[in-house]
């Protein structure tokens, strides 16, 4: 069985989606990703998009969702993204707060900074979700 994750922030158009690339970059049909926001903004962050296109992934087939709008299916993995949110109403067997930056407003580099810790921390959950797959 795949193990599935949730990424949450207000929006959905930024960090949540960019965790959500990384596992589909990174996780090579591994781990399952969704992402979502408890106000969502209707469209994905063109500093979001732009950043990860220097990436060579296209975000533009992403579109910003409503916890609403997520399966009822129980997560391994809930993540919030330090923007206050909780989703108490969102079955996960773990949750954890990453506590980052909102880069919306931030300079290029800055952003790309935001971008890399996101997927320095992603790269970590998958380690930790096959390993846990493997004991």
């Amino acid at each position: 069985m795949i193990p599935n994750v949730l990424f949450v922030c207000v929006e959905n158009s930024c960090r949540s989606q960019l965790a959500e690339a990384f596992i589909n970059i990174h996780a090579q049909n591994q781990v399952n990703a969704y992402s979502a926001g408890s106000a969502p903004s209707g469209k994905i962050n063109p500093k979001a998009i732009a950043s990860l296109a220097h990436l060579n992934y296209d975000l533009k087939g992403h579109n910003s969702k409503s916890l609403k709008d997520i399966p009822d299916i129980e997560f391994e993995w809930a993540i919030t993204m330090g923007c206050g949110d909780s989703c108490p109403n969102v079955r996960a067997k773990n949750r954890e707060d990453w506590k980052l930056p909102n880069p919306a407003d931030f300079t290029e580099d800055e952003f790309h900074s935001v971008r890399d810790l996101v997927e320095l921390r992603v790269k970590g959950l998958i380690k930790q979700i096959t390993k846990a797959q493997h004991q």
